[in-house]
């Protein structure tokens, strides 16, 4: 079972959004350092929907070789096309993924009966283990905690990030599912406190920017130091908010390159993070520990 700090990984790009290999290969060899327990290739953060399939398997491949098993790989390979999603998850199995993340179809508006037999598809025709994915602020697509608990007896199901936000529903969820699903928060604002009360695991934007914070607060939250775990949160609160002053993955990829770890590139149509926002996300980046003058 995957748990504690996942990193949803950016893909470096060059200006003009050509991929950036090898700071790619340098951002898995710095999450490996710092401790983070587990990478997702090609999710959300890292712009998944700009990226053709070849890329898209290209990426998850490179992170798998150069992880080297340093820390596990979660291959992102959801779609609002459920035989894409399908096709996604084979090549991402194929890749030595050690999981896959699947987002729901966005845009769509499925039922959640659709959504049922969307997940159970692909499980039964991939053996390899999958994390379901809600993030109805981003997809138009809520999957109710009900439809999470039918799914919850698939074999290859194991798992699902919940990002809503909302800890009341996670801990319902957590408390129908815990038996059967690790359930992770997919928002770092109430990830501690998600975790306190049963998640496993954080799949994580901050993380990007302070591997090292998040792995240890994540780390004492599973252990039950809560007072520890809600001490080192304090320290990123800021960045859990500035981090989306745009949307994501435009603050992290310009705070990345403001940390000399990426250059600035960044597909079209996201555009690089508006001059207004620099001074506060610097400072929220220097106080954090991230940067130093």
């Amino acid at each position: 079972m995957i748990q504690g700090s996942i990193v949803a990984m950016v893909t470096p790009m060059f200006p003009g959004g050509t991929i950036d290999w090898g700071r790619l290969d340098r951002l898995v060899d710095f999450h490996a350092a710092a401790g983070t327990d587990a990478i997702v290739a090609v999710g959300t953060t890292g712009e998944a929907a700009t990226l053709d399939d070849g890329e898209h398997i290209s990426v998850i491949a490179r992170v798998v070789e150069r992880a080297a098993g340093r820390l596990k790989v979660i291959g992102g390979t959801g779609s609002n096309s459920t035989r894409e999603a399908l096709d996604l998850t084979r090549e991402a199995k194929e890749v030595g993924v050690d999981a896959c993340l699947l987002v729901t179809p966005y845009y769509n508006k499925p039922t959640q009966q659709g959504l049922y037999e969307h997940y159970r598809l692909i499980a039964d025709s991939v053996d390899v283990p999958q994390i379901l994915y809600n993030v109805p602020g981003r997809t138009a697509c809520d999957m109710k905690n009900e439809t999470v608990a039918r799914l919850a007896d698939e074999e290859n199901i194991v798992g699902i990030k919940d990002a809503t936000g909302d800890l009341a529903r996670g801990e319902e969820l957590i408390g129908m599912v815990a038996d059967r699903l690790t359930v992770y928060s997919g928002d770092d604002a109430t990830a501690i406190e998600f975790m306190l009360r049963g998640a496993k695991g954080n799949i994580s934007v901050t993380a990007n920017v302070c591997p090292e914070t998040m792995h240890k607060a994540c780390a004492a939250a599973l252990a039950g130091e809560a007072d520890l775990a809600r001490t080192l949160d304090a320290t990123m609160v800021e960045l859990h908010k500035l981090l989306f002053l745009e949307a994501n993955p435009i603050p992290v990829k310009w705070a990345l390159q403001e940390m000399g770890l990426v250059d600035a590139g960044i597909r079209l149509p996201l555009t690089v993070l508006a001059e207004q926002h620099h001074e506060p996300l610097r400072a929220a980046l220097r106080r954090s520990g991230a940067i130093r003058d």
